[in-house]
């Protein structure tokens, strides 16, 4: 009956662990946020504009890693509430930018949506998955492909909340709303994340992983292992953002409608799930194989499909492209604890995350010059996510060696 108490709640607990991330992934739909922006504030440059997502990107990161920190003195569900805090002043604070002050706004926006917004993000995304994880020693990649599944997909799914407020209420008002609503889903949320106490543990046994040797945070960086993963992430989400950054455009231009990018969004989703059961089934090595080599099979269909001007064939591109890229912080979470272990897992998975600021600037920027270089084609940035492709399994080979030495 322990057991069955034990295995109910912490299902329960990562069901509500996923919707708290739904609402907090609505960060990555700056885009919906974007043009809106542009209408009002006519001075400001698309540079300016996109700066804001980079900004919130980069407090993503630190977020993260100050909960990660805070987590060895603070309850989880301390952490969230926090979270919930810093996003209501970010949203709020965005909603009281001033259309006739252009000059203002724009540093308002930096500061509200990029740190309050970004760090309290960072927060939750760390309080929740380092709670969960403890939860599920057993399934550690089920349990975080299905909560960054619903991280990813935030957007997408508030996405037409968003943009239906946008045109009924103005964006102003409409971040207002969000950030109301967003501050009483994680203060009600934050009451069903916590760790499992000492009897809950126990309970556990029949599920337990055998345990795993824990690592402090500086012998993790000194271990020759971390830094090859760490620019195998940057390598291998930098690939996957040449491509998402520009579905919907490579979805018109080979005659399918816009909307037709967003598989890349719903496969981003079922790909955190699908490859962390893969890696609770065969591990780290064998799991980062198959998504290195879906990363190969996206760029080299979508150079098939953009030669032959095929939209099928760009659209199976586009789908191998969503399941590796969202395959990506599925194995970074469960490859640090199964690593380095779970005693110092908020902190050290929170610096791994940091690969997410030199994948997020490399990923896009290269794609946007190589398009601009061939007025326009596709071709060259599908070529260079093939090449991406290579550089990642080359550093797998790498990895597995140093992996086995560390070992």
């Amino acid at each position: 009956m322990a057991n069955n108490n034990y295995s109910g709640k912490r299902w329960l607990y990562l069901a509500v662990g996923t919707v708290l991330l739904i609402f907090c992934g609505l960060i990555y739909g700056w885009s919906l946020f974007k043009a809106p922006f542009g209408e009002i504030y006519t001075e400001w440059s698309l540079s300016q504009l996109s700066m804001t997502f980079t900004i919130s990107m980069i407090f993503f990161c630190l977020g993260g890693f100050v909960a990660g920190k805070m987590s060895a003195k603070i309850k989880p569900n301390k952490i969230i509430m926090m979270s919930a805090v810093l996003l209501l002043v970010g949203f709020v604070g965005v909603s009281r930018m001033d259309p006739a002050n252009s000059s203002m706004s724009l540093p308002m926006l930096y500061v509200f949506y990029g740190v309050f917004a970004g760090t309290g993000v960072g927060f939750s995304y760390n309080g929740v998955i380092s709670s969960m994880n403890k939860w599920f020693p057993d399934k550690q990649g089920l349990a975080s492909g299905i909560m960054m599944m619903g991280f990813g997909l935030g957007a997408l799914i508030l996405g037409s909340i968003a943009t239906s407020l946008i045109a009924a209420k103005g964006i102003l008002t409409t971040f207002m709303i969000l950030g109301i609503m967003i501050f009483v889903v994680l203060m009600i949320g934050s009451f069903f994340i916590k760790n499992p106490e000492v009897t809950e543990t126990a309970a556990s046994e029949k599920t337990e992983a055998p345990a795993v040797p824990s690592m402090t945070t500086g012998e993790m960086l000194k271990s020759f292992s971390f830094w090859i993963f760490f620019i195998w992430c940057v390598v291998a989400n930098a690939a996957g953002l040449m491509v998402i950054g520009n579905a919907a455009s490579i979805a018109v231009l080979f005659g399918a409608p816009a909307i037709v990018g967003m598989v890349v969004s719903v496969c981003n989703g079922a790909g955190r799930v699908i490859i962390g059961a893969i890696f609770d089934k065969i591990g780290r090595k064998m799991t980062m194989l198959i998504n290195v080599i879906i990363l190969l099979a996206a760029g080299i269909v979508l150079v098939l499909g953009a030669k032959t001007a095929a939209v099928a064939i760009v659209i199976i591109g586009l789908v191998c492209t969503g399941l590796t890229y969202g395959g990506n912080p599925t194995i970074t979470s469960a490859f640090i604890s199964k690593q380095y272990g779970p005693e110092n897992f908020p902190v050290n998975f929170s610096i791994a995350n940091f690969s997410l600021i030199p994948a997020a600037i490399v990923g896009p920027m290269v794609a946007s010059s190589l398009i601009t270089a061939a007025n326009g084609s596709y071709i060259t940035t599908f070529m260079a996510m093939v090449g991406c492709g290579v550089v990642a399994l080359i550093l797998w080979v790498v990895l597995n060696a140093a992996c086995k030495k560390e070992a």
